[in-house]
């Protein structure tokens, strides 16, 4: 995870290690600013997108995760239905009125990838966030999944969210492709 959040950023893990001696772990990262003329600010970022209410699922199977994502996602204004396995996350998907999920990629029995591919049979225009600490994440199955690193916000969920509304949008008006 650690390194998962260093490389997008433009940074990196060192790990060192020697029997004996102990090991040794560092992380690097960019200067805050780097690169700006001194005095200068850098643009703030824009606004996260305003969405209206929505039914998400949170699919994981560590129950802090859904924890932190239920209260940011309630914050915004979205009701959230949780689900400990991919199995589970379909039989809720069948009872349940969902708008959109997400699932996080490294589960035991189902992995999200699966259950992406189980939910795209189902339900091919629901709306799907793929949340991962891995920093590369094969393409394939995955490709046309909007992605969501580990340690996220509250803006970097809401832009998650609206761009993966965007993309289904836009599969169910051309099937063939983005």
């Amino acid at each position: 995870m650690i390194h998962g959040f260093a490389e997008p950023s433009g940074g990196r893990l060192r790990l060192r290690s020697a029997p004996g001696e102990g090991t040794s772990a560092e992380i690097w990262l960019p200067v805050a600013g780097a690169g700006l003329p001194l005095g200068e600010v850098a643009a703030r970022p824009p606004e996260p997108p305003v969405l209206p209410a929505m039914t998400i699922q949170m699919v994981d199977d560590d129950p802090l995760v859904p924890m932190n994502g239920t209260a940011l996602l309630e914050d915004l204004g979205h009701a959230v239905v949780e689900a400990a396995s991919g199995a589970q996350a379909l039989q809720v998907l069948r009872e349940a009125a969902i708008d959109l999920m997400i699932a996080d990629r490294a589960m035991p029995g189902m992995t999200g990838a699966r259950l992406i591919e189980a939910v795209r049979a189902e339900r091919p225009g629901l709306p799907v966030v793929l949340a991962s600490g891995f920093a590369d994440l094969p393409e394939g199955r995955l490709a046309g999944i909007v992605r969501l690193a580990s340690l996220f916000g509250q803006d970097d969920l809401a832009r998650a969210l609206a761009a993966s509304l965007d993309l289904a949008a836009r599969l169910v008006a051309n099937p063939g492709g983005a």
